[in-house]
């Protein structure tokens, strides 16, 4: 399934995609795409469902994330062999961990702000994937168990917050529309190897970033099973894992985001985002 989360910013409904590409109105079936929704059973029960009886979905709609609630917004830095050597930096021995304010998520197609006092936006696409079930201390070969599906992620990053003003990377990285998901959550029986999907990333037209998940230095179970050794994953919470080299940092010269920019950037299987670049104040 793609389950999807349509309408005004702050007041989505759940949906899903069906065979034609179109939005079906899941509100009357569940509350929300979210908690026991995400849990095995919950998407069973929607994958019972004949999309066809549900409402169509006839006006333009805007995507949100296509999670709700998520509690936290977990992810991988320098997780692909390649995008580590374009900056300089030896391949991690164990998962490199920090954090994105769960405050940054938007939807997929929103304006994205430049923070005041910003001087190196950069971009970064990025497999996501969700958690459907409690997971604490779990094996590496069942920690896909407890994945709901998986997203696209475009991990916005100021690196001038992150790399330049203190030791932790968090600063730079959960800035107010710096977590564009979705616009999809596409479960895992869509997916038949998650470790060689293609992915891409244009900024204004120009090809920027190309890559694919087998480049992953720690694969999504070794993620997962790696995390849950340190905190306690929650149905809902987003995991984004990396991204392949051709970030704006690791080019000569760098090359940073202004506004009026566009960032376009997409995931096999996983659909595509599109965002315009706006100034931190902009239509406040």
């Amino acid at each position: 399934m793609k389950l999807v989360r349509f309408g005004p910013p702050g007041q989505e409904k759940p949906g899903l995609i069906d065979a034609a590409g179109s939005v079906r109105d899941l509100s009357g079936q569940v509350a929300d795409i979210s908690g026991d929704v995400l849990s095995a059973a919950g998407l069973a029960g929607l994958a019972a469902i004949d999309p066809q009886t549900l409402p169509l979905v006839t006006e333009p709609v805007r995507y949100g994330p296509p999670v709700a609630g998520a509690r936290q917004f977990i992810a991988i830095g320098l997780n692909f062999a390649d995008h580590a050597a374009e900056t300089g930096q030896a391949a991690p021995s164990e998962p490199i961990i920090f954090t994105k304010a769960v405050s940054c998520i938007q939807g997929p197609d929103d304006d994205v702000r430049k923070p005041r006092l910003s001087t190196k936006m950069d971009w970064e696409v990025e497999l996501g994937m969700v958690i459907g079930a409690r997971a604490s201390y779990v094996a590496n070969d069942q920690a896909m168990d407890y994945v709901a599906g998986f997203c696209v992620v475009d991990d916005l990053s100021e690196r001038q917050f992150q790399m330049e003003r203190g030791p932790t990377w968090d600063r730079g990285k959960g800035c107010e529309t710096f977590g564009p998901v979705g616009p999809w959550l596409v479960t895992k029986d869509e997916i038949a190897d998650v470790q060689n999907l293609d992915m891409w990333l244009d900024v204004n037209g120009q090809r920027m970033q190309t890559g694919n998940t087998k480049t992953m230095i720690f694969d999504c179970a070794t993620i997962v099973s790696y995390l849950s050794e340190f905190m306690v994953l929650l149905p809902g919470d987003i995991i984004t894992t990396g991204t392949p080299p051709g970030v704006g940092m690791g080019m000569t010269p760098q090359v940073w985001l202004n506004e009026g920019d566009v960032v376009e950037l997409g995931i096999e299987k996983l659909g595509r985002q599109r965002h315009k670049v706006i100034g931190w104040n902009e239509g406040r």
